[in-house]
């Protein structure tokens, strides 16, 4: 299904603390409306992977994609909508204040701990843990290479 459908560019942008932004849907959303879920959206005819990315996650939290690292990729059914997910990860190089909301009635920091008592699609918990994963492991690199 990856050559077809709905193709969707995700960011989980991360801060010091290791914690992930996520967007609160409206009630009104197309998909997962009233969900916590991640910043991005879909692909404009014609558009690459990272431009898609990158001007998802301007149109939508004012940021400048930077060094995006593709961690995961998958195929998705909801609502009617058939399609394939590509999930970056990316430090946030910016002050938090520099970011404005333009998407969704709200947001937030999240450790994947934090996350439990928010309204989340199933797959979308699997994201964060796999994003979770990958940003302690290059937390770990990081503090190792500090060391030396």
């Amino acid at each position: 299904m990856k050559g077809c459908g709905y193709r969707v560019a995700l960011l989980l942008l991360y801060d010091e603390r290791r914690r992930i932004l996520l967007q609160h849907r409206t009630r009104d959303a197309r998909l997962l409306p009233g969900h916590w879920a991640f910043f991005g959206g879909g692909f404009r005819k014609g558009e690459e992977l990272r431009q898609a990315l990158a001007r998802e996650i301007f149109e939508e939290i004012r940021y400048i994609v930077r060094e995006p690292v593709l961690v995961h990729e998958q195929d998705f059914r909801e609502n009617g909508t058939v399609g394939h997910l590509y999930v970056f990860v990316e430090a946030l190089a910016a002050a938090k204040e520099d970011l404005e909301l333009r998407e969704g009635q709200g947001w937030g920091w999240f450790l994947q701990k934090e996350t439990g008592r928010l309204k989340m699609a199933g797959r979308d918990r699997k994201i964060f843990r796999i994003a979770s994963s990958h940003i302690r492991r290059v937390s770990a690199s990081r503090a190792r290479r500090k060391k030396k």
